[in-house]
C-alpha cells in the first residue's frame, strides 16, 4: 500500500536528507576546497571510474538536466579537463573522455574529499564508525534498485602473444589517459621481456582477464626478494572497468604470491591513478612511502604500497 504522503516515514526521510547534505556541506557553492560544484564532481567522478562515457548516458545516471549538463561538459572543455569525439553511431551525441589535465583535476578533488571525511570520522570512536558504516551499507542496499549480472569475467595464465598484448595497450592506455610518453611503453616492454627470459613459475606469474574471450586486463606477480613478491603493471581495459576486473586481478595476484611462499607484498604507482590506488587499498595495501619525479614526459608523485601475507 502506499505511504500517504503526510506519515512519519517521509518526513524523517527527508529530514535525513536535509542533516547529510549540511554535515558533509555538499550545498555550498563548490565542493571542499576545490572550484567544482556537487553536480560538476558528480560529473568528474563518472569519467574518472569508467571513461569514454556518451554524455547521454551520464546525464541520465547523474538525473542532471541536460541544459545544465552541456553547460559543464563546455566548462570542462574549455579549461582542457575533458576531450570530445562524436559517437560513431549518432554524430549528434559525443562520447566524453579525461584529457591529464582532468585526471590530476580529480585525483586532487579525490583527495581533499578523502580527506574531509577522514577528519569527520577521526572525531568518532571505532564502534560509531563501525555503526555509521553498517547504517549506511543498510541505506544503499535497501535503496539500490537490482541490476543485471555481468558477464563472467575469467582469469587465465599468459600465454604465447600477450605479452605483446600487454606492451600495446599499456602504452595506448596510458598516453592517452594521461599523456605519458612512449617512454612508459618502452619501460613496458623491458619489464615483459625480463619477465619471460628469467620466468620461474614456482615465483612469478602473469594472469590475463579475458571478457568474453577477449583479453580486458592484465597483472604480474614478480620476484623482489626471497621474501617479499612485486605487483607489477596492474591495468584494466576502459570497456571492462567498473565490473571488478582489478579486484578480481589483485586478489589473485595476492593470493598467488602467498601459494607462492612469500610473506611480504608490495608494489609502486602514482599518486593521479585514483581507481588503482583504491583497490589496493581495500585488498589490505598501506602507502609506506612517496616522491616525487620527472618520468614518461610529466611531473609525477611515485608511490611505494606495502602489505603482509
Amino acid at each position: 500500500m502506499p505511504i500517504d504522503a503526510t506519515d512519519e516515514p517521509i518526513a524523517a526521510v527527508r529530514a535525513f536528507n536535509r542533516f547529510y547534505t549540511r554535515k558533509l556541506g555538499v550545498l555550498d557553492q563548490h565542493l571542499g576546497e576545490s572550484p567544482f560544484s556537487l553536480s560538476e564532481a558528480r560529473v568528474l567522478y563518472e569519467l574518472a571510474q569508467r571513461d569514454e562515457l556518451a554524455a547521454k548516458e551520464i546525464g541520465g545516471e547523474l538525473g542532471l538536466d541536460p541544459g545544465y549538463l552541456s553547460r559543464i561538459v563546455q566548462s570542462f572543455d574549455e579549461k582542457g579537463l575533458i576531450a570530445r569525439r562524436p559517437l560513431p553511431a549518432d554524430r549528434r551525441q559525443y562520447q566524453l573522455s579525461l584529457t591529464a589535465k582532468g585526471r590530476q583535476a580529480f585525483a586532487k578533488l579525490n583527495l581533499s574529499s578523502q580527506n574531509e571525511v577522514a577528519a569527520m570520522l577521526a572525531q568518532l570512536s571505532a564502534s560509531d564508525v563501525s555503526r555509521l558504516t553498517q547504517a549506511m551499507a543498510t541505506i544503499e542496499s535497501v535503496l539500490e534498485q537490482r541490476r543485471s549480472q555481468p558477464a563472467a569475467v575469467m582469469l587465465r595464465s599468459h600465454r604465447v602473444g600477450d605479452m605483446g598484448w600487454v606492451i600495446s595497450r599499456q602504452g595506448a592506455a596510458y598516453a592517452a589517459d594521461y599523456n605519458w610518453d612512449i617512454s612508459y611503453e618502452a619501460l613496458v616492454a623491458e619489464i615483459c621481456a625480463q619477465f619471460i627470459r628469467n620466468y620461474d613459475a614456482t615465483r612469478e606469474h602473469c594472469w590475463i582477464a579475458e571478457l568474453g574471450g577477449e583479453p580486458v586486463g592484465s597483472v604480474f606477480l614478480v620476484k623482489a626478494t626471497d621474501e617479499t613478491a612485486k605487483l607489477r603493471l596492474l591495468q584494466v581495459e576502459k570497456k571492462a572497468r567498473g565490473l571488478g576486473v582489478g579486484r578480481a586481478l589483485v586478489e589473485q595476484c595476492i593470493q598467488g604470491a602467498r601459494e607462492r611462499g612469500y610473506s611480504k607484498m608490495t608494489l609502486w604507482t602514482q599518486s593521479i591513478l585514483v581507481a588503482a590506488r583504491g583497490i589496493y587499498k581495500s585488498a589490505g595495501f598501506k602507502l609506506v612511502a612517496t616522491e616525487p619525479h620527472h618520468s614518461f614526459g610529466q611531473d609525477l608523485i611515485g608511490e611505494t604500497w606495502e602489505r603482509d601475507l
